[in-house]
C-alpha cells in the first residue's frame, strides 16, 4: 500500500489522502489524525513538518480570537512580467491552491489573553516571497500594531524577494525595515518566529530587525541559500548549517523552542510590557545593612573564600528561585553567544524586569563550559542589546555579579573586550529605566563593573570587589604570591570597607534573601522618571575620587 512520504515540500491536502502518513525526516509511521493533534511534529525524531498560516494562527492564538486586518491593495505585475508563464497565471495559480490573496496574513488576536497583532507567511503561496503585496501586509501589520500600542508578531517562512516585481520587491525591505523601526521609537515589543526557511530579503529586513527572535527547531534562517552559497564558493557546506541549532549557537537568535512550548513562551514574552501599580513590592521588608557598623569584621582571606565557593547560587540558581518566570535570550546578533553571560525577560513578583548575570557553575566540568564566568566580548554586547531592550520597553533592570574578570586571552581582544566592555558602561550610564545591581560572590575589575553602573548597587555580606584580584595585585605590586593577605587588605574589597567607601549603598546579610533586598530597591526607583534617574546615576559615579573637603 502506497503511503504520503511527509517531505519537507509537502502540502496540506496531503493529510487529506491517507489516514497513515511516513514522517519525512525518520521514516517511521505516524497515524495522520494524531500527528495533527501534535501540531504536525514527529513524536519519534521531533521533526517540524511545514505549517499553513491559517493554522499557525489556530495553534499559536486563543480560541475565536483572530480578527483579519484588511490592507491597502498592492499593484498587481507593475513590470508585465513573464518567464515560462506570466506572472498573473501564477498568482492567479498560487491563490486557487492556497485560498489566499498573498504570502502573508494579518490580524488582531491574543496569546494567553494578551494581544497582539500577527502577520504569518505562508510558504505555499510562491515560496513566501516578499512582493508588493506582503510588503504592504507586514508594514500594515506594523502600523496597526502601533495604532492599538500591542506588540507585533511576525510569523516567516520565505524564499526571498519575488523575482516577478523586480526592484519593486527589492524596496519592499526597506519598507518593511522602516515599519520596524516606528515600533522601535515607539518602545513596542516585536517578535519573530523564524520557521523553514526564511531567506533573502524576509531574513535580511524585518525578520531580523525583530527585539526578540525565536526558531522552531531545523528552521533554517539566512540570506542566501544553501545552493547559492555552494555554488559561489564552491564547497560542500557543512551538516546543520544555517538551522536554528546552528543560528543559536552562533548567537544570531535568542532561542528554539518546540512547537507545543510556543503558546507558552510567546505568552511570558507579551506579559513585558504588563506593569503592576504603584503599591508594588509594598509589603516586603528591606533586610539590607546601611551602616559599616552593622557588618561584622572577619578575616579577608576568610571572606575571599566564601566568595569564590562553588557552592554559591549562581545567576541561574536566582532565576529559578526568587523570580516568578525568566525567559533567557541568547546572543549577541553578532556571531557569538558567551556563555558566562546569562540574561533575560524575568517576572520578579509580578513586575516584570529584564534580569542579566554572570554565570560560573558548580562543577569543574560547567565551569569549564561557562568559561569560569568570565565574559568574552561577544557577552558584553549580549549585555548591551539587552540592556537596550530593557530601554526601550521600560523594563527595571537587575544585574547580579560574579566574576573574576573579563576573559583574557588573544580571541577576546581580536574581537574587542575593551570596546565591548566600554559599550556597557555607556548603556548602563544613560538608561532611562531603575537599574538595581548585587554583587553575588566576586567582582572582578571591569568584567564585574560593565554590570554594575547602577543606582543602587547591593553586594552580599560574603562577596568581594576590587579592580585587580589579591593573587594579580600581589604579583604585579609586592612581587611574591605570599604577599595575596597584604594586597588583600590593602584593596579593602570586601563588603564593610566598601559600604564605608560608598561604593555599595548597602549590604545583604549572608543569609536575608536578596529578592527582598532587590523588591525593596526597586520599589523606591520606581517612582522616579527616567531622565531623573540617568541624572542621579551620573552624579552618583561623578562623585568618586572627589575629596569631599571641596
Amino acid at each position: 500500500m502506497w503511503l504520503p512520504t511527509l517531505e519537507r515540500e509537502q502540502r496540506s491536502v496531503t493529510l487529506a489522502e491517507s489516514d497513515w502518513l511516513v514522517c519525512g525526516g525518520c521514516g517511521i509511521l505516524l497515524y495522520g489524525k494524531r500527528f495533527v493533534r501534535l501540531g504536525m511534529v514527529c513524536p519519534d525524531c521531533g521533526r517540524h513538518t511545514r505549517l499553513t498560516s491559517s493554522r499557525r494562527l489556530e495553534l499559536l492564538l486563543d480560541a475565536g480570537s483572530a480578527i483579519p486586518i484588511e490592507r491597502v491593495a498592492a499593484a498587481e505585475d507593475p513590470l508585465s512580467f513573464a518567464d515560462l508563464l506570466p506572472y498573473t497565471e501564477r498568482l492567479a495559480g498560487a491563490r486557487q491552491r492556497t485560498g489566499l490573496d498573498d504570502a502573508v496574513q494579518v490580524v488582531r488576536g491574543t496569546v494567553r489573553g494578551r494581544p497582539v497583532v500577527v502577520a504569518a507567511m505562508d510558504f505555499r503561496f510562491m515560496g513566501g516571497s516578499l512582493g508588493s503585496a506582503a510588503g504592504q501586509a507586514i508594514t500594515t501589520a506594523a502600523e496597526m500594531a502601533l495604532a492599538d500600542r500591542v506588540p507585533l508578531l511576525l510569523i516567516t517562512a520565505s524564499g526571498g524577494a519575488r523575482m516577478q516585481e523586480g526592484a519593486l520587491a527589492l524596496m519592499q525591505m526597506a519598507k518593511t525595515a522602516n515599519a520596524m523601526a516606528a515600533l522601535d521609537e515607539a518602545g513596542l515589543l516585536t517578535i519573530t518566529l523564524v520557521t523553514d526557511p526564511t531567506f533573502g530579503g524576509v531574513a535580511a529586513s524585518f525578520a531580523t530587525l525583530a527585539d526578540v527572535i525565536i526558531a522552531e527547531p531545523g528552521a533554517r534562517m539566512g540570506f542566501a541559500g544553501p545552493r547559492v552559497i555552494e555554488q559561489t564558493i564552491r564547497q560542500r557546506l557543512p551538516t546543520g548549517f544555517q538551522t536554528a541549532e546552528f543560528l543559536l549557537d552562533h548567537g544570531l537568535v535568542d532561542d528554539v523552542r518546540g512547537r507545543a512550548e510556543l503558546p507558552q513562551v510567546l505568552g511570558m514574552l507579551l506579559g513585558a510590557t504588563e506593569v503592576p501599580g504603584e503599591q508594588w513590592g509594598e509589603l516586603t521588608a528591606d533586610p539590607v545593612v546601611r551602616q559599616p557598623d552593622g557588618i561584622p569584621a572577619r578575616p579577608v582571606a576568610e571572606i575571599i573564600g566564601k566568595a569564590r565557593e562553588l557552592t554559591r547560587p549562581t545567576m541561574l540558581d536566582h532565576t529559578a528561585t526568587w523570580f516568578d518566570g525568566f525567559t533567557e535570550l541568547h546572543g549577541d546578533r553578532a556571531g557569538a553567544d558567551c556563555p558566562a553571560i546569562v540574561g533575560g525577560l524575568a517576572v520578579l513578583d509580578g513586575l516584570p524586569v529584564m534580569a542579566i548575570g554572570h554565570q560560573k557553575g558548580h562543577t569543574t566540568d560547567e565551569l569549564v563550559r561557562r568559561d569560569f564566568g568570565m565574559p568574552s566580548p561577544a557577552g558584553y554586547r549580549k549585555v548591551a542589546r539587552l540592556l537596550r531592550l530593557a530601554g526601550k520597553l521600560g523594563l527595571p533592570v537587575i544585574t547580579l555579579v560574579d566574576t573574576p574578570g573579563a576573559h583574557p586571552g588573544l580571541d577576546a581582544e581580536r574581537h574587542g573586550q575593551s570596546i565591548a566592555i566600554a559599550e556597557c558602561l555607556r548603556v548602563l550610564g544613560g538608561l532611562p529605566v531603575p537599574v538595581v545591581s548585587v554583587i553575588t560572590g566576586e567582582g572582578g575589575s571591569g568584567g564585574a563593573l560593565a554590570l554594575a553602573v547602577a543606582d543602587r548597587v547591593l553586594i552580599c555580606e560574603n562577596a568581594i570587589y576590587s579592580v585587580i584580584s589579591p593573587e594579580g595585585c600581589a604579583a604585579i605590586l609586592w612581587r611574591e604570591a605570599g604577599a595575596v593577605p597584604d594586597a588583600a587588605a590593602a584593596l579593602r574589597l570586601e563588603a564593610r570597607s566598601l559600604l564605608e567607601l560608598g561604593i555599595v549603598d548597602a549590604v545583604v546579610p549572608e543569609q536575608a534573601p536578596i529578592r527582598d533586598a532587590v523588591i525593596c530597591a526597586l520599589r523606591e526607583l520606581r517612582q522616579v522618571d527616567g531622565p531623573s534617574l540617568v541624572s542621579a546615576r551620573r552624579t552618583r559615579f561623578r562623585r568618586f575620587g572627589v575629596r569631599h573637603d571641596q
